[in-house]
């Protein structure tokens, strides 16, 4: 059972692997003229469009999970803002992987988007008060100097840096936060991760409306109207949603620092995809930069586990 249990897992994070392979071309992929603050906000609808479903099956269920709580009004609070403000992050994430992936390029983005641990170890450090040990500092001195030399173009100079990279790098800070704060509240109330997952897509999808009838107002009655824009924007909303459900019922079965290292090679996938079907061109510096970046990935992850298993004893 356990074996069967562990191979389900890994073949999950390994289609979570694909699917977030394929995620910057598809965004790379849309339509011209299908500008990022647009592309974002219809992606977000149809994710939302996506999530009901399932929320549907739950609320079906024994399993209502926050609709089914007695929670006091300022539980209820609590709950209206952290989704609120998640939500925000989220939506504003997805804007930046749009924009990050269009500006930086696929293959650079993808690579940035693997700072994620990066900023996790920063959060940890200054508001778990957790102590790194020797080797997991070095190794997240080397992914900065990995990340910088990709940032800079392989030119090691501040002037080349790009700050299209800043923007992918966005996306991984933004992520960081929100999970930490969606996590400590999945621990606080028993609301499921599909219930997280609607109110995630649906809060992000209101807010990118929003800007859009504020900033660009003219162009999002074409934007809803074009079919190739709606297709484009469902198919990104369809794999997107899914790597995140992937994902989910991926660690159910396997631990996270395991599914984690399955998935890590992921750019790897989006260079191939990205010369094949945009006709980018990689460079030595990105494929050194994601080698080493990878590894100092993995070598964390095993640091990590170390450790656990030390104060464990």
């Amino acid at each position: 059972m356990a074996t069967s249990r562990t191979g389900t897992g890994i073949s999950l994070a390994l289609v979570c692997l694909c699917i977030l392979g394929t995620m910057p071309v598809i965004s790379n992929s849309r339509p011209d003229g299908f500008g990022a603050l647009g592309f974002a906000f219809l992606l977000s609808v149809w994710q939302t469009v996506f999530a009901v479903p399932l929320l549907v099956r739950e609320l079906r269920s024994d399993n209502k999970g926050l609709f089914a709580a007695s929670l006091t009004v300022r539980e209820k609070r609590r709950a209206g803002a952290i989704t609120l403000v998640t939500g925000a992050m989220f939506g504003l994430s997805t804007y930046l992987y749009v924009f990050g992936v269009e500006k930086a390029g696929a293959v650079s983005a993808a690579i940035a988007m693997q700072a994620y641990p990066l900023f996790a170890i920063l959060w940890e450090t200054l508001f778990l008060k957790r102590r790194k040990t020797v080797t997991e500092l070095l190794l997240t001195a080397l992914l900065i100097a990995a990340l910088y030399y990709l940032g800079t173009g392989g030119t090691w100079t501040i002037e080349g840096f790009s700050p299209w990279f800043f923007v992918a790098l966005g996306v991984p800070f933004l992520w960081s936060i929100a999970h930490v704060i969606i996590k400590e509240e999945l621990g606080r109330t028993p609301i499921t991760p599909a219930q997280v997952t609607f109110f995630r897509v649906a809060v992000s999808a209101v807010l990118l409306g929003a800007v859009l009838a504020a900033v660009d107002p003219a162009n999002l009655p074409a934007a809803v109207l074009r079919w190739d824009f709606q297709f484009a924007a469902a198919v990104m909303g369809l794999v997107y949603y899914l790597e995140l459900i992937v994902w989910f019922y991926a660690v159910r079965h396997i631990d996270v620092s395991l599914a984690s290292s399955i998935t890590t090679p992921w750019p790897a996938l989006t260079m191939v995809l990205a010369v094949v079907f945009l006709g980018d061109r990689v460079a030595a510096h990105q494929i050194g930069a994601f080698l080493v970046v990878a590894a100092c990935i993995y070598g964390l992850m095993v640091a990590g586990l170390r450790k656990d298993r030390a104060r464990a004893a």
